[in-house]
């Protein structure tokens, strides 16, 4: 029955445990070998679930992959913002902590980097919503940090899509290239991106006076 427990869980424990085991081994997975050289059989084996069990967690593998990308976008956006929120109230500094978070965080942990970067990509249109929104809520972020700034004949929501771009794909570079480019080589390179769109003879000057 639905509300007995088992073994010190009720159903509802039970069905959260399993959902959780299995977006860890897809994290793990679904990073290496990737997603399509993945099947429901070798997760199910992971978690230590039966292949019964999956589909009271997830309707398919891709709505398990959909889970796991957004919960790395959702961490992700939380450390960007907390990073943010804490540094000097200077478009500068902003812009500095939002992406020496944003780079550190993804490639602290190289799965994370390879979802995000990757296998999102490879993944095709199982995540094209997915990725959109996450694209949406991370130029949303650009955006609110450069509040107030004057954009003469350019888009602020435009130069975050580009930015947000040129970044993407410092990040490509480090997961795809051996060896990988230092970190705090991206960071100094997307740095210099942001700083020439946002410095005394960029489009947006007169933010940062």
């Amino acid at each position: 029955m639905a509300g007995r427990d088992y073994r010190g869980m009720s159903a509802a424990e039970r069905l959260a445990d399993r959902r959780e085991r299995l977006i860890s081994a897809a994290y793990t997975l679904f990073a290496q070998p990737g997603f399509h050289a993945t099947t429901i059989e070798r997760l199910c084996a992971t978690a230590r679930i039966s292949n019964r069990a999956f589909y009271e967690c997830f309707s398919s593998r891709e709505d398990l992959m959909r889970a796991v990308y957004e919960r790395c976008i959702e961490e992700t956006l939380a450390s960007v913002s907390e990073a943010i929120d804490a540094a000097p109230p200077t478009l500068d500094d902003r812009i500095v902590a939002g992406i020496a978070e944003y780079i550190r965080f993804v490639t602290k942990d190289v799965r994370r980097a390879r979802l995000m970067h990757l296998e999102v990509r490879r993944a095709g249109n199982v995540l094209s919503g997915a990725r959109q929104q996450a694209v949406a809520s991370f130029t949303k972020v650009i955006e609110s940090s450069a509040r107030g700034a004057r954009v003469p004949a350019l888009d602020l929501h435009l130069l975050a899509l580009g930015l947000i771009g040129a970044i993407t794909e410092l990040l490509i570079e480090w997961v795809m290239t051996e060896p990988s480019p230092p970190t705090e080589q991206l960071i100094d390179t997307a740095v210099y991106i942001f700083r020439r769109t946002f410095s005394s003879d960029g489009p947006l000057a007169a933010s940062a006076q």
